[in-house]
């Protein structure tokens, strides 16, 4: 990412810190700031998926030395109005993986070794609230909003796997209270447009030899959940989350050969139809994928807590109407009453995304002429579309890392290889004394490619991580981390590394003057 794609959001950060009232803010405006150095070394094409994945897009690379450093100022809770704003800066050298790609000149195959970008802008954001209404711009990571990141395998519709995009969000930024339910029901949502910048990566990565590429789309997400009366001992939260592509420049290849392009611009009207789609040529404008999302949780009296939930993706109607039967996460997971336990935290999850409503699909419009008027709406191929690469950024899935992203697919194809994909994934995390705690996780895979591209053999991928942290006592902050983690099977390839990370931590007070 390019520095100058980011000089409106540090005039509008700068601004906004330089229009904080003096009376108030100067006097009580922390600022958390972070720096690590992070290296981490192994064996194969990738880093290890518990190295790789959940991490907001920093690691990829077998071997990279990162060094990072972060600013942020967050809400004020007691306040009606407050600002944020934080900035996050990655520097790093890493290992290159080779991707194929197609010389039409010579007509023959090239490897190309390729690596991230030696810098880049993490994070650089500011945001306005009031009492619970919100707006943030720029680049920003945001949590799942019903999972637990750090012990999930991924939130289905937007996890935390790929790097932030650049964008605008607004909403709810907490539960509130429906008026006339007395707290009995609350209701929480999001919207967020953005506009993705890894155009350079798809074209360095694709083979310019087959199928497309599209570099020229916009991006939004939405959210609307509704919670239950949360100081009760059983409580639900439901919902659904959906997300669209929309706009394209795709160049199609075949056998080496350009074959044709299609663009299509957005224009103002057309990002409120990414809230609201409208039909154009017989299909729904965009790319639409979504899931719907239940949390059901019980505060036990001892202040343990268990919560079971589900989410059910959809690509098209078919999946909204539930017609792709056991399809989704489900999931349980365990939280204890102290967060220094032996167990602090675990979960238990079962994913499957086998069966797509079905093997096939069948629209009479795509076929002029036909006397078969039934349909079939099957074949849903999660975060696949026709018009547009994989449900990614930077290679990275924006949602569930459990399905293999792009950047997995040496051979420069640009979309989903495996996305009936079934198995498990299992983690937990604690405290083994008072300054060490540890976090651990294990997934099981299987992989039966995509009805429209079945593979003739399946796959499998078998992964574990194990993470270990040391809170140095003598100096408040101060933490050092080591990771050890491992893939085998080949759906991802055999992966083996370790990581260790030093990372210090702290606040300071701007302003000492003012009342």
């Amino acid at each position: 990412m390019k520095i100058s794609h980011n000089i409106g959001i540090y005039c509008l950060l700068s601004g906004l810190i330089a229009a904080t009232p003096p009376h108030k803010a100067l006097s009580q405006t922390s600022v958390d700031y972070r720096g690590e150095i992070w290296l981490n070394a192994g064996s194969g094409d990738f880093a290890p998926y518990g190295i790789m994945s959940n991490r907001y897009g920093v690691t990829t690379q077998p071997s990279s030395i990162m060094v990072r450093g972060a600013l942020k100022h967050e809400w004020d809770t007691t306040a009606r109005w407050s600002w944020t704003a934080g900035a996050d800066i990655i520097a790093q050298a890493s290992s290159a993986t080779d991707y194929a790609r197609y010389q039409q000149s010579s007509k023959s195959w090239t490897e190309r070794g390729l690596r991230p970008s030696a810098a880049h802008i993490q994070q650089l954001f500011a945001g306005i609230r009031y009492r619970s209404v919100f707006a943030i711009v720029g680049l920003k990571e945001y949590p799942s909003a019903i999972l637990n990141d750090s012990l999930s395998s991924g939130d289905f519709t937007r996890g935390i796997n790929a790097r932030p995009m650049p964008g605008l969000s607004f909403g709810l930024w907490r539960f509130v209270d429906i008026p006339f339910t007395r707290g009995a029901l609350q209701i929480s949502g999001e919207i967020f447009y953005g506009r993705p910048t890894d155009s350079r990566w798809l074209e360095d990565h694709y083979n310019y030899y087959s199928s497309f590429i599209n570099t020229n789309w916009w991006y939004n997400y939405k959210r609307l959940y509704f919670r239950t009366k949360p100081s009760l001992p059983v409580s639900v939260t439901f919902g659904m989350q959906a997300a669209c592509q929309l706009g394209y420049n795709i160049r199609h290849y075949f056998g080496g050969n350009f074959g044709y392009s299609l663009v299509d611009h957005v224009n103002l009207w057309e990002t409120i139809e990414m809230l609201l789609p409208s039909t154009g040529e017989g299909y729904w404008r965009g790319n639409h994928l979504g899931s719907w999302d239940l949390m059901a949780r019980w505060q036990m009296p001892s202040g343990h807590q268990l919560k079971a939930y589900f989410q059910w993706p959809w690509e098209d109607g078919s999946g909204i109407g539930r017609r792709n039967g056991w399809d989704g996460i489900w999931g349980i997971e365990y939280v204890a009453a102290s967060p220094r336990s032996i167990i602090s935290g675990a979960v238990i999850e079962y994913l499957d995304f086998t069966n797509q409503s079905g093997p096939t699909h069948w629209a009479p419009h795509d076929r002029p002429g036909t006397t078969i008027t039934d349909e079939a709406t099957g074949s849903d191929s999660y975060y696949n579309n026709a018009n547009y690469n994989g449900y990614t950024y930077f290679g990275m899935g924006l949602g569930t890392p459990f399905l293999p992203g792009t950047i997995y697919n040496r051979d420069g194809y640009m979309c989903y290889v495996d996305t009936r994909v079934r198995g498990f994934h299992m983690a937990a995390k604690g405290w083994l004394a008072s300054n060490f705690d540890y976090r651990v996780m294990l997934s099981y895979r299987q992989g039966w490619g995509d009805y429209y591209a079945p593979r003739a053999h399946k796959v499998h991928d078998f992964s574990w991580m194990l993470e270990a942290a040391w809170h140095v006592s003598n100096v408040p902050g101060l933490k050092v981390s080591a990771i050890a983690a491992m893939d085998h099977g080949d759906m991802i390839g055999n992966n083996i590394g370790g990581a260790i990370s030093l990372t210090y931590t702290g606040s300071f007070t701007l302003g000492n003057h003012g009342k």
